[in-house]
Order: C-alpha cells, then sequence, then structure tokens
C-alpha cells in the first residue's frame, strides 16, 4: 500500500487489508510523507503524533511493515525523486501487488489532494520501476535487486473488481480510522469513521451482490 499521509489508508481500504491479513497476507504500508502539515500544531509535533497514530492504525489492522519517508506534506511533486524513492520501498518489500490511488484530478469525492495525486502517479510509475534492472541502479548496492509486482490495485476510481469484506474487517477499518484520535479531533467537521465507513463499504458491496465489499481498478 502506497499512500501520501498517515490515514490515507484507512477510508475503507483498510478493511481489505483487515481481511487479507485474517487470511495470513503480508501487507506493508509505505506513507510518502509523515503527514505534518495537516494539524493545528507545529509539523514537528505533528509528525510525532501522526506516525504514532499510523502505527496504532496498522496494528488494529495487522499490518507490521511500515515504512515513512520524508517528502514534505502538503508540498509533494510528481518526479523522479519520488519515483525513485517508490522504486526502493517496491524492492524492498517485493510485494505480489500493489495497492495506491489512482492520480486522478476528479474523484468520488470533489478534487483530489494535491499529494495524492502524484503518489498515485508516481507509484504506479514505480511499480514498472522496479522491474528495470537499468534505473536507478545505486539501488543495488544495498542488495535490493529489480521486482516486478504481477498487480496494481487503484483506489479513486471506478472499480473493475471487488474484495468481500466480513462485519469484522469493517469494525477493524473503522477502528483504524479512529486511531487518528488527535488527527480526527483537529478536523471538527469530519464525519466520525462509524457514521461513514461501514454505510460505504455496503453501498459497494450492495452493487455486486454482497453485505461489504472494497472495489479497485486492476491493472
Amino acid at each position: 500500500m502506497i499512500v501520501a499521509h498517515p490515514d490515507d489508508a484507512e477510508y475503507g481500504t483498510s478493511a481489505a487489508v483487515a481481511e487479507w491479513t485474517s487470511r495470513g497476507i503480508e501487507v506493508g504500508y509505505v506513507l510518502a510523507t509523515g503527514g505534518e502539515a495537516g494539524m493545528q500544531r507545529p509539523p514537528a509535533e505533528a509528525r510525532e503524533l501522526r506516525a504514532a497514530e499510523q502505527r496504532a492504525a496498522c496494528d488494529i489492522v495487522g499490518v507490521e511493515y511500515l515504512r515513512i519517508l520524508n517528502f514534505p506534506d502538503g508540498l509533494v511533486e510528481y518526479g523522479v525523486a519520488l519515483r525513485k524513492a517508490l522504486t526502493y520501498e517496491i524492492r524492498a518489500f517485493q510485494p505480489d501487488a500493489i495497492i495506491t490511488g489512482s492520480g486522478e484530478l476528479h474523484v468520488a469525492w470533489g478534487l483530489d489532494h494535491p499529494d495524492h495525486r502524484a503518489v498515485g502517479l508516481a507509484a504506479i510509475d514505480a511499480s514498472r520501476d522496479a522491474g528495470n534492472k537499468w534505473l536507478f541502479t545505486d539501488h543495488f548496492d544495498d542488495g535490493v535487486g529489480p521486482w516486478q509486482a504481477s498487480t496494481l490495485l487503484l483506489t479513486g476510481t471506478t472499480p473493475t473488481h471487488y474484495v468481500e469484506v466480513s462485519e469484522s474487517s469493517v469494525q477493524k477499518s473503522v477502528a483504524s480510522l479512529a486511531a487518528h484520535e488527535h488527527y480526527l479531533a483537529d478536523l471538527p467537521d469530519h464525519p466520525t469513521p462509524e457514521s461513514f465507513i461501514p454505510p460505504m463499504l455496503a453501498a459497494t458491496g450492495k452493487s455486486v451482490g454482497v453485505p461489504y465489499a472494497m472495489g479497485f481498478a486492476l491493472h
């Protein structure tokens, strides 16, 4: 899972993550930023707090592997530097599937955040870069080699495939977003996790004839 900020994985996608980890599938999270510009407190304090809340969210859905990179929150730019960093993380973790955002401007909730767009596009490109032995060859000095994931799953776009999730996984998804307690407290107009995550996953499930589901565009 490659996202821009702490909490980005928790808006429904973590239900699928909980479903996978319950089956013994290892899932790792890579965050491009520490989310330090997203709270009403000094960035250094926010970064530390958000890292702790993300760690707690990961524990709820069974994710042990968590990497938070040092790109500046709110100012992430698509480019070679971002592609290179994400390529390294893909090569190091060696995933079979990569989950990331679609990088689209228009999403279901409006115009998407620029960090989301930059990270989504860079992760899509890095999924290809990681398998190219002629790109970013200095990575090999660290003992990592080329790695080509077989599957790319995109969020924030029209889904083509669905993961059915259990009631337990839905509740874990709710709890994983609620774990970002201090972050959400700084967003007084934000709906409570329990008020929108179960209905959202239920609506997706209804479209494919199951109680709850998370949708992805499969590539």
